[in-house]
């Protein structure tokens, strides 16, 4: 396909989007399905495209002056990609399977992309509803962070020490060109490309031996924080797929024992190849078996639970734009409610002296420091650890000059580490 087919293509896919009020991944194996003639080059051009202008849907019909499928994909290769307008005019040249030309409207459009007097949702590229919590939370900054948000994401990766070092992971995947992350003390960084797209990781012998498992920096960040030690009973609540369960294993270097569960079966489903892939043999997986209290014996025994809370997921929206146009007013609603109650279910089996840290990939304050505080106040037995002491203890010093502090915990802010965003907060009990 000629790159202005599959910008046609792409404006088709959107438009199925809007028009059937489905996931982005779902439009994009549709149209695949219809049009198997696309290789899986043009499918991956494609899907690039749209989620650019899923990551700038607001400035691109601003900049357009409509939200048309067209509209936004041209304003999002001004604004996501910097296109100039006559290479844009390039693309619709209006041949066989190119979109049809720019209209004069559409090239001054372009040509000015102004977001002059765009209110903040829009020039922050975040639905209109999140305003006055984005506010709150950035105060003159929520524009900044939007933007940061709707950026791409590069593929960040954790070294598993319990196989290899960071020098030994670079020297396997130099081929990729990995550098080490700023923060993360075994991190990996690999640049996507100009189209958007990362490595073919599942190939890579490094990644199929386990020496190295695809985690955000900031999620190795947070799951660092948690200060993990050898020896210790822990229990991640909400395991998921286990990659912090992964990081606290190699943190514990096998000993002591890790409890992993999740409320959702499924969830936790991918967690036990990559336990066997990463040599991780200190995890003890505890599936959820219908109305059986499978964590009865692990009451008031755990040295360490974390909670890594449902939320949003507003600090994942650079891996996932589609993400924040789906979410509604009443989701976050019902996150919060979510994480009252894990937060008291994990209560239950800190022993005395134990901690408890809780964690989300939210910067909203409702589902981060609010809920620290709510829970302070309903539990007198628990109290906030400092967390610059926290992060100091977890060697992890430079991260003190970019943390965002808050009456508890700290926050991970996309525009100020260049990773994903979240929360961290560490309770003691007693």
């Amino acid at each position: 396909m000629t790159p202005s087919a599959r910008l046609a293509a792409a404006i088709d896919v959107f438009g199925h989007l809007a028009e059937m009020r489905i996931p982005t991944t779902e439009a994009l194996r549709d149209w695949g399905r219809k049009n198997r003639y696309a290789g899986a080059k043009d499918r991956s051009a494609i899907a690039s495209l749209v989620y650019d202008a899923l990551r700038t849907r607001a400035s691109s019909a601003w900049i357009m002056g409509a939200d048309a499928p067209r509209d936004i994909l041209l304003g999002a290769l001004a604004r996501a990609r910097g296109m100039s307008v006559d290479d844009i005019s390039g693309l619709c040249s209006g041949d066989r399977y190119a979109p049809a030309p720019l209209t004069e409207a559409e090239r001054a459009r372009i040509e000015s992309a102004s977001l002059d007097n765009a209110p903040a949702h829009v020039a922050g590229d975040f639905p209109e509803w999140l305003e006055p919590y984005f506010l709150r939370a950035f105060g003159d900054e929520a524009i900044a962070e939007g933007r940061a948000l709707a950026s791409r994401a590069p593929v960040d990766l954790r070294v598993n020490a319990l196989k290899s070092t960071r020098d030994k992971a670079i020297e396997e995947l130099d081929h990729l060109r990995p550098a080490a992350t700023p923060f993360a003390p075994f991190g990996l960084r690999i640049a996507i490309g100009a189209d958007g797209r990362g490595p073919a990781l599942a190939a890579e012998p490094a990644y199929v031996k386990g020496l190295v498992e695809v985690q955000d920096e900031s999620s190795q960040l947070a799951a660092a924080l948690t200060r993990a030690a050898p020896g210790e009973q822990a229990l991640d609540l909400c395991a998921g797929g286990g990659g912090k369960t992964l990081a606290m294993a190699a943190m514990m270097d096998n000993r002591g024992q890790i409890f992993a569960t999740d409320t959702d079966g499924r969830r936790l489903a991918p967690i036990f190849e990559r336990l066997e892939r990463a040599g991780a043999r200190n995890v003890q997986v505890r599936a959820p078996k219908g109305d059986k209290d499978i964590l009865a014996d692990l009451e008031g025994r755990c040295d360490l639970v974390l909670v890594d809370a449902p939320c949003t997921g507003i600090g994942t929206w650079r891996r996932n734009p589609d993400a924040k146009w789906r979410i509604r007013p009443g989701a976050l609603e019902q996150r919060v409610k979510d994480q009252e109650k894990v937060l008291e279910r994990a209560a239950v089996y800190v022993k005395d002296g134990g901690r408890l840290v809780y964690v989300t990939c939210s910067l909203l304050r409702e589902e981060n420091e609010d809920r620290i505080a709510a829970f302070l106040s309903a539990h007198r037995a628990f109290s906030a650890l400092d967390m610059d002491e926290v992060v100091r203890r977890a060697g992890l010093e430079p991260l003190l000059g970019v943390a965002a502090r808050g009456d508890h915990g700290l926050t991970l802010r996309p525009s100020r580490i260049g990773a994903d965003g979240f929360f961290v907060c560490a309770l003691r009990k007693g």
